[in-house]
């Protein structure tokens, strides 16, 4: 496994360099916590196919800033490989350039200059997209996947990263990217239905692996009403 990783980094690195696309610095991250299609019938995840309702922690839609291009600000974290150590959540100390820790009260984190907070109901499907960041080559990325991890407990403080393994409520496919050229701007995302939960805030961890035991995650609160 670790000969597999190792080469599926070298491949990516070796294609992205001949591929002439621009390359990127960052790894990737949660640009959406709720997107909308503009069409169900012909889903897209490009800016013109669709529009956020809910972003991560603090995210900086006042910038305004092209898609894929918040590795300029370092949105993006690297845990520590130990799950049993490593922090959910970027705290700014110990990560790059973005706090993902959790507001007091979690509104604090969403609206004004960051964008806003997911508002969803159980059963209903929310759609998480990301940038591919030069990394979203399916035959390299086999078993890379994106983790969704929901907190079972509401409006508490965010649990362990240990905790969230054990509540995972989502796989997703990294690769599952817009066609074109531009490698390191791909729109990328996936799907998912929000489990059964009692109404409340919800603490969701977006998570992905690169490399064997090298993970990347955007940490996120989404409101969950009771089902109509």
């Amino acid at each position: 496994m670790v000969l597999k990783s190792t080469f599926a980094f070298v491949a990516v690195a070796t294609l992205a360099l001949f591929s002439g696309a621009p390359q990127a610095e960052a790894h990737s991250w949660a640009d959406c916590i709720d997107w909308k299609f503009k069409d169900p019938k012909k889903p897209s995840w490009n800016d013109d196919g669709g529009h956020c309702t809910g972003y991560a922690r603090r995210y900086p839609v006042s910038l305004n800033m092209p898609f894929g291009t918040q590795d300029k600000i370092y949105r993006y974290y690297q845990q520590d490989a130990d799950p049993r150590v490593a922090l959910p959540c970027n705290n700014r100390n110990d990560g790059y350039g973005s706090n993902e820790t959790r507001a007091n009260p979690v509104s604090e984190a969403y609206g004004g200059k960051f964008g806003r907070m997911t508002v969803t109901t159980v059963g209903d499907t929310l759609c998480v997209r990301w940038p591919a960041k030069n990394h979203a080559f399916p035959q390299y990325l086999i078993d890379r996947y994106v983790q969704i991890n929901l907190s079972p407990v509401r409006n508490g403080k965010d649990i362990t990263q240990m905790e969230l393994l054990q509540n995972t409520v989502a796989k997703l496919d990294f690769a599952n990217c817009m066609p074109g050229a531009d490698i390191d701007h791909k729109a990328c995302g996936g799907c998912f239905k929000v489990p059964r939960r009692a109404p409340g805030t919800y603490f969701l961890q977006w998570r992905w692996m690169l490399n064997q035991g090298q993970w990347y995650a955007s940490c996120a609160d989404i409101k969950i009403n009771k089902k109509k």
